[in-house]
């Protein structure tokens, strides 16, 4: 039996700011609702033909972008907004968190809003004096009921709406990202709550950008993107659709960025004596001729490209296993392909990588100089690539320096901080590296296994060690 269920809907909102204006309300139902008549620029599609089924007692997960209608399609199952097109049944008490708190009124009592609140919620008065005292202990808010809601912090009001919203005892639990009421305590407190919903066979929708929650707490999943659904289905495999589209976005985003950096004025081929450098400058307007050396300190470099030119690095490519691109996994392979030239022959040369963070720190740096590669003879064009077997770096947002260089460091062609690349992993490790790493211990240290502790709160405190059973625990990702 269905406990929701959207046949084929939609909902078009009117796009706010244009001119076009109903003479009188009355011209605007005449014409049958305010949307219809909206030519496609006047008017935004939240939801476009959506259908979804949702079984009494499923957990469902809705993943997608900002914007992309997620929220639209809770306010229409909440009956919160009506579709434009189409039909939404819902068979069931519904509690929504999604607007913790609508229709608290800040000059009252917290007490007296509770009340208020329940009524909104389909409680009646006896059935709240029932439940108060238990929603207060869970708000964590007995020493401040009777104070005015205004003298609320956030917290304490969200808190306060959410402890309502959980004690109507729904048959359907719509969550709209709203596992951010309060403090980490709170927080599991909450999870704790949802977890006690599913196993009492509520129906629970869930919104959430926790991609981890997700696959591990819902039956099933759908992926909304602008407006449309693109799969449902198994959790694990909707999150990882979803994921490689996220991820092919950015690699798209970050590649265009580079085109433009590869687009920059070519430097000069004349070689400049030491007596005629300048003072370095710094940003990506010193790529030109007049910049041909870098700071004395490069770790506090800025962005930019100089050197005289005599060896040129034409383009940067970045590549994994499949071909260019910008976005990693933690333990990848990738290639840094430089294609470089030189008008004449030139014996004295070095080639160097580095790879920095977004707040400068130097990650790791060599050349090929340092490296025991004694130059003998470069011409023409020319193709390096370094290779990296193993990207072992925690999951964030890299900055490269490239360079052609003398031995002795006067530099051919610099380029500090051009070029992006982004390492995604699963694991929420911290600081820069990720060495492949093993755990071991004594017959007398045990955790717990996944059955031992609920799903949903586990997530909530992140990645747990692998279950017991072993007293060794691999994590290489």
């Amino acid at each position: 039996m269905l406990a929701i269920e959207l046949d084929h809907v939609t909902k078009i909102y009117r796009r706010h700011g244009h001119s076009r204006r109903f003479a009188t309300l009355k011209s605007a139902l005449l014409t049958g609702g305010l949307a219809k008549g909206l030519r496609a620029e006047e008017s935004f599609r939240a939801l476009n033909d959506v259908s979804l089924s949702i079984p009494k007692g499923a957990s469902y997960g809705v993943v997608g972008r900002n914007g992309s209608g997620k929220s639209t399609l809770l306010k229409l199952v909440a009956g919160i907004v009506k579709p434009t097109s189409g039909v939404v049944h819902v068979a069931g008490r519904v509690s929504a968190l999604i607007e913790l708190g609508a229709g608290f009124h800040p000059e009252i009592s917290g007490r007296e809003n509770v009340f208020i609140n329940g009524i909104m919620l389909g409680l009646t008065r006896r059935e709240i004096a029932r439940r108060f005292d238990e929603i207060v202990e869970f708000a964590e808010l007995e020493e401040f009921i009777d104070a005015p809601v205004k003298t609320y912090s956030s917290g304490m009001y969200m808190r306060l709406g959410f402890a309502v919203a959980i004690h109507v005892d729904p048959e359907i639990l719509l969550v709209d990202e709203v596992l951010a009421v309060g403090d980490e305590g709170f927080s599991l407190k909450c999870l704790d709550k949802f977890s006690e919903f599913k196993r009492r066979g509520k129906t629970i929708l869930l919104v959430t950008h926790g991609l981890s929650m997700v696959e591990r707490f819902c039956d099933e999943a759908v992926w909304i993107e602008a407006g449309q659904s693109r799969t449902t289905g198994d959790p694990k495999r909707v999150v990882q659709m979803y994921l490689a589209d996220v991820e092919q976005a950015e690699d798209e985003l970050l590649a265009a960025e580079d085109a433009k950096v590869q687009q920059a004025p070519v430097i000069t081929s004349r070689e400049i004596s030491t007596e005629e450098l300048p003072e370095p400058a710094s940003g990506p307007e010193s790529a030109n001729e007049n910049n041909t050396t870098p700071p004395a300190d490069m770790f506090s470099a800025d962005e930019g490209r100089w050197g005289s030119g005599t060896v040129r690095i034409n383009t940067v490519t970045l590549e994994g296993d499949h071909g260019p691109a910008h976005v990693f996994h933690s333990g990848d392979r990738m290639t840094i392909r430089l294609q470089v030239t030189t008008d004449r022959e030139v014996d004295d040369f070095a080639f160097g990588i580095s790879i920095f963070s977004t707040d400068g720190v130097c990650c790791y740096g060599t050349n090929t100089d340092i490296e025991k590669m004694r130059s003998k003879s470069l011409e023409g064009e020319a193709e390096v690539s370094f290779v990296i077997e193993r990207l072992s770096l925690v999951e964030g947002t890299y900055k490269l320096d490239v360079a052609a260089h003398k031995r002795d460091g006067f530099s051919y062609d610099y380029h500090r901080l051009l070029y992006t690349f982004r390492v995604k992993s699963r694991t929420k490790d911290v600081g820069i590296y990720r060495p492949p790493h093993t755990w071991r211990f004594s017959g007398n240290v045990r955790f717990e296994s996944e059955s031992d502790r609920s799903m949903v709160a586990r997530d909530a405190l992140g990645p747990a060690d692998k279950g017991p059973g072993s007293s060794e625990d691999t994590n290489g990702n």
